[in-house]
């Protein structure tokens, strides 16, 4: 089996963490870079025991210039990056009437164009290689449509539309590339959320708790996604059944769905 040279935003923790412990212990180099440089040097260690050749750097993808750095650093030790993950992410909640326009901006930098920097970097790269991947993580948010999320949800569309953009662009230079959409899952995405509702953090961790998937699970299922070319991924299955519900049906009844949905989570 061929080795993967993979860099992973927000590795050190959540998503990001179980895609890097997935990607060692399959013998892949990994690479995670995270704001957080403090966990990060504290679960290098872990990584290194799966993957000797692991290693830690400091980034924020609000920064291109960090971005830079890992990919002249990826350059130096592997002589390039066969997948990139593009998972750190922020969240947000609140009605639009209350949702501020920096709260906008600061979701938006880190969300999307966290993800645009990314992809903007590493693609020259991979051009020059002649071969490439990019596991992009949006939500299954950003393929629904559900209240009280309106900058969360448009943040992660645009991730998936970049993501659907760069598939047709860059198979010429055969770069694949798949979406991430999962539901909610046991990680640790209410840490740092920004909300105008009430206890919504309480609220998001007991829907998480109730997910049938953890971190790890959607970790195996992204990379087996990567694995088949899939474009879009979607673990979970009441998600997929959302999707398709969102698809085939008149709006009217499917917007019925999300508005009992909706309230039913209010309780």
């Amino acid at each position: 089996m061929q080795i993967k040279r993979v860099f992973i935003t927000g590795g050190a923790s959540g998503l990001g963490f179980a895609l890097a412990q997935e990607a060692a212990a399959k013998g892949w180099k990994v690479c995670i870079g995270d704001r957080d440089t403090e966990r990060g040097e504290a679960v290098l260690e872990s990584l290194q025991r799966l993957q000797s050749d692991a290693f830690f750097m400091p980034c924020d993808v609000t920064r291109i210039s960090d971005l830079e750095a890992v990919a002249k650093e990826l350059q130096s030790r592997w002589g390039g990056v066969d997948i990139v993950v593009n998972n750190a992410g922020v969240a947000q909640v609140g009605p639009i009437t209350e949702t501020s326009i920096s709260d906008w901006q600061w979701i938006i930098d880190i969300n999307l164009l966290g993800v645009v920097r990314g992809c903007k970097v590493f693609t020259p790269i991979m051009q020059e290689q002649g071969q490439g991947y990019f596991l992009n993580v949006a939500s299954l948010a950003g393929l629904l449509d559900m209240p009280n999320a309106s900058s969360y949800n448009a943040t992660k569309a645009a991730v998936v539309s970049l993501s659907e953009t760069l598939h047709n662009e860059l198979k010429p230079n055969n770069i694949g590339v798949t979406v991430l959409c999962p539901s909610f899952f046991k990680t640790n995405l209410a840490q740092g959320m920004r909300s105008s509702v009430p206890n919504m953090d309480k609220k998001v961790d007991k829907w998480m708790a109730s997910s049938k998937l953890n971190a790890a699970d959607v970790a195996k299922m992204a990379w087996q996604a990567v694995d088949a070319g899939k474009l879009h991924a979607l673990p979970h299955r009441e998600g997929r059944t959302a999707w398709y519900m969102k698809r085939f049906l008149p709006r009217s009844l499917y917007q019925a769905i999300v508005h009992k949905k909706a309230q039913s989570r209010t309780k």
